[in-house]
């Protein structure tokens, strides 16, 4: 069972982005229930894992600590149990802990906060920390990422120094977080130079965010959810795709 993911668009966890949390909460909560308890007798902990890779520049314990506490008040507040650990991959020493590949492979949901866009497929390319976030979509993990986080999960991502490959979790497209139309036409004139045939590129407004939800006719569907909108951009299109909160977009890949 392969896990959904979720792309957000910045702002994570701050007042205000409850509705997101609450989403990515409920996901990972349905990945747990496939789990048994020890004793068998309830619903597992859900397992949620921090990996702030991308705040490796600056305070990735701060981004670390932002995403604990929203999602512990979060979890408080609908009566769900959660376990949320730290695997602090900010190297290339440890993004080979053992440790931090135990911590990713076991969760049910893995969360890269923002930060610098290049650090992520810099870092992980390679690593046993990719392996295992692998490995745990493989089981039915969630893997979500806000800002820069998120824009790593696509095929490619833009950096201030250009183009580069994302972790191709999510075929076909990049993310432009905290949309703008300016930001996504100077991006898409750097990408499409680089991706063989094209790809389509998803906006996202701050605190609104897209969790895939399996395949429609056409590809993957995305719900969405927050205060903002969604845009979508197929290949060469000019005009998007809108949504908005408790809507879906069907993006082929």
């Amino acid at each position: 069972m392969t896990g959904r993911i979720g792309l957000h668009g910045g702002g994570e966890f701050l007042s205000g982005d409850e509705p997101f949390v609450d989403a990515l909460i409920g996901a990972a909560g349905a990945s747990a229930a496939t789990r048994q308890t020890a004793d068998g007798s309830g619903p597992p902990v859900i397992r949620i894992v921090i990996m702030p890779t991308a705040a490796a520049r600056g305070r990735p314990d701060r981004a670390a600590a932002n995403a604990i506490g929203a999602l512990r008040r979060r979890a408080e507040a609908d009566g769900l149990r959660i376990q949320v650990d730290v695997a602090a991959v900010v190297d290339a020493a440890s993004a080979s802990d053992p440790t931090n590949a135990a911590l990713l492979e076991a969760a049910d949901l893995i969360h890269l906060p923002g930060g610098d866009p290049d650090l992520i497929p810099t870092i992980l390319a390679g690593s046993p920390a990719l392996a295992a976030i692998r490995a745990a979509r493989e089981r039915g993990a969630i893997i979500a990422g806000a800002s820069a986080g998120g824009m790593a999960l696509g095929d490619w991502s833009w950096t201030p120094t250009g183009g580069v490959r994302g972790l191709g979790f999510v075929g076909g497209l990049a993310l432009v977080p905290h949309y703008d139309d300016i930001r996504r036409t100077e991006w898409q004139e750097t990408l499409d130079e680089l991706a063989p045939g094209g790809i389509g590129y998803l906006g996202l407004d701050e605190q609104t965010g897209a969790i895939s939800d399996g395949l429609s006719g056409v590809g993957r569907r995305w719900w969405i959810t927050g205060s903002g909108a969604a845009y979508w951009f197929p290949r060469g299109a000019r005009l998007p795709t809108v949504a908005r909160d408790g809507e879906s977009i069907d993006i082929p890949g």
